[in-house]
């Protein structure tokens, strides 16, 4: 896989990756951040919408894991009740813990995915682990300094996706 910050895939919720999208893509491992992708960082549990879309993926033999940048203790209070292998502090965009957390649900690069809501953390682990990226927006966006910097930094990928995918469909 070429370097790159551009992700394979780009849906408006986590969960528009259904599985018969992710088994059409040759996907049997899926990692996961939590904090504006599967829910906001307001809400200490997965919902009923979380835990319905994690079922239908198991449903068809698809694994899942979380790899957060988050602390341990939020990671397991979300993880209790689901039970998913996890890995906290996760160092990401480094590509460590994606692979350790590909060893933990048996899965390789060829057949794994990560589901994110940032470029710069998410996609850019993703693509140092040697796996596709799908980007999905911010459920609701933290409007520190830091954020608000690297969510300019990510407008000229978005927009190179969008490019990329409008020129495919013509």
């Amino acid at each position: 896989m070429r370097f790159t910050l551009v992700p394979e895939y780009k849906f408006d919720s986590f969960n528009e990756a259904t599985a018969e999208f992710l088994l059409s893509i040759g996907v049997r491992g899926v990692l996961l951040d939590i904090d504006n992708t599967l829910e906001p960082y307001e809400h200490p549990t997965p919902g009923e919408h979380v835990i319905a879309w994690l079922d239908s993926l198991r449903a068809v033999g698809i694994k899942t894991a979380i790899v957060s940048n988050n602390n341990k203790a939020r990671l397991d209070r979300f993880n209790k009740d689901i039970g998913m292998p996890g890995i906290a502090k996760a160092g990401k965009p480094f590509a460590r813990s994606l692979r350790r957390a590909m060893r933990d649900i048996e899965t390789v690069k060829e057949n794994t995915i990560f589901i994110g809501d940032q470029i710069l953390t998410d996609v850019w682990a993703a693509h140092n682990a040697g796996i596709r990226a799908i980007l999905v927006p911010p459920i609701n966006d933290r409007r520190d300094p830091l954020t608000r910097f690297k969510r300019v930094l990510e407008r000229p990928i978005q927009r190179k996706y969008d490019r990329i995918h409008r020129e495919e469909k013509q």
